[in-house]
């Protein structure tokens, strides 16, 4: 009976021994090649809800409590998401635009990019067993009339292991496959609005 307490106990969370600190690797190099987007694009800051507006990974045990998000102990982001994911696709978008800024910049853009971070967590199914999942809405706005040009809400899903690496690994491939969708996604409506761009 002792045995299987212990058993049962050893599965209630998942663990994370060493401290460490993780980061969604390495910016992918893009070519440069004609531009796909006629004009520069502002992209703001992306913005996080909560709980995911800190540097904690978050999982939740939807076998256990699905309403209570969890951070790992030892192991955490080494900057806020919305701020890695900010810096990806700006990365991104430069490589088909005609030019990328930021606010911090304070000069004319044609269209701006708005992304709202709304879930960037691993969800265990089972003891052992979880996904990690991304969800964010953006919004492409021009940026003369401020006229929404269009808004889209986003999911990726990205099986994952039983800990603080496995939820690493999935959602830099979820941030990654996200980031290469939003960038199309920003090229089609950007090319389709005439009135945008004014130069």
């Amino acid at each position: 009976m002792l045995l299987l307490t212990l058993a049962g106990c050893s599965f209630e969370r998942p663990v994370s021994h060493v401290p460490m600190d993780f980061d969604l690797g390495p910016i992918p190099a893009h070519a440069r090649a004609n531009p796909a987007i006629r004009g520069i694009v502002l992209v703001a800051p992306v913005h996080a809800a909560a709980p995911i507006d800190d540097t904690g990974i978050v999982y939740r045990l939807l076998y256990q409590d699905a309403a209570r998000p969890e951070v790992y102990s030892q192991s955490r982001w080494a900057d806020e998401p919305a701020r890695l994911l900010t810096e990806r696709l700006r990365a991104r978008l430069a490589a088909i635009a005609e030019g990328v800024v930021s606010p911090a910049f304070s000069v004319r853009s044609d269209y701006t990019l708005r992304v709202e971070l709304t879930d960037f967590s691993q969800y265990f199914d089972a003891p052992g067993a979880s996904r990690a999942t991304l969800r964010a809405r953006a919004t492409l706005v021009a940026s003369d009339s401020r006229r929404v040009l269009a808004q889209r809400g986003f999911e990726v899903e990205r099986p994952a292991g039983g800990d603080a690496a496995g939820a690493v690994k999935a959602l830099t491939e979820a941030s990654n496959a996200f980031v290469e969708e939003l960038a199309r996604w920003t090229a089609e409506n950007a090319t389709k609005t005439g009135d945008a761009v004014t130069r």
